[in-house]
């Protein structure tokens, strides 16, 4: 299913361009962006050694899934995303364990993997976003 590999650690922001200021100043270059019309965000990561990445999460709108944690909790780690082979395997394990999902259908994500996420009621309050991955 995985192998414990973070993939990366989603910020929500209310600006790219001010978050990236930091994470530039700590040594990340910034990626291009892109924008996820289903999940209603802009999305920059910043790269740093190896595949350590932060993704940079601006809302194109209040009511989105970024914009309602930002109103909610203000800007900061929204969640951490987990490195999995075969998203469905994962899925089906997770749900076989009780866990509760946020969907239990994959859908598209930044630079075009399936993602799903675990609901932060099953994580401890962390939401949990799975990347599958060929990596």
């Amino acid at each position: 299913m995985t192998d414990g590999t973070i993939d990366h650690i989603g910020i929500a922001t209310s600006s790219l361009d001010e978050s990236q200021q930091l994470w530039s100043i700590l040594g990340f270059t910034q990626g291009d962006d892109q924008i996820n019309s289903e999940q209603g965000v802009k999305i920059r990561f910043m790269h740093g050694n190896a595949s350590t990445r932060i993704e940079l999460l601006e809302p194109l709108g209040d009511d989105t899934p970024v914009g309602k944690f930002i109103s909610k909790n203000g800007p900061g780690v929204q969640q951490i995303a987990v490195r999995v082979a075969d998203i469905e395997e994962a899925i089906s394990s997770l749900l076989s364990a009780g866990v509760k999902m946020v969907s239990e259908a994959p859908t598209l994500g930044a630079d075009g993997h399936r993602i799903a996420f675990v609901h932060p009621s099953s994580a401890g309050g962390v939401l949990i976003e799975l990347v599958e991955s060929n990596k």
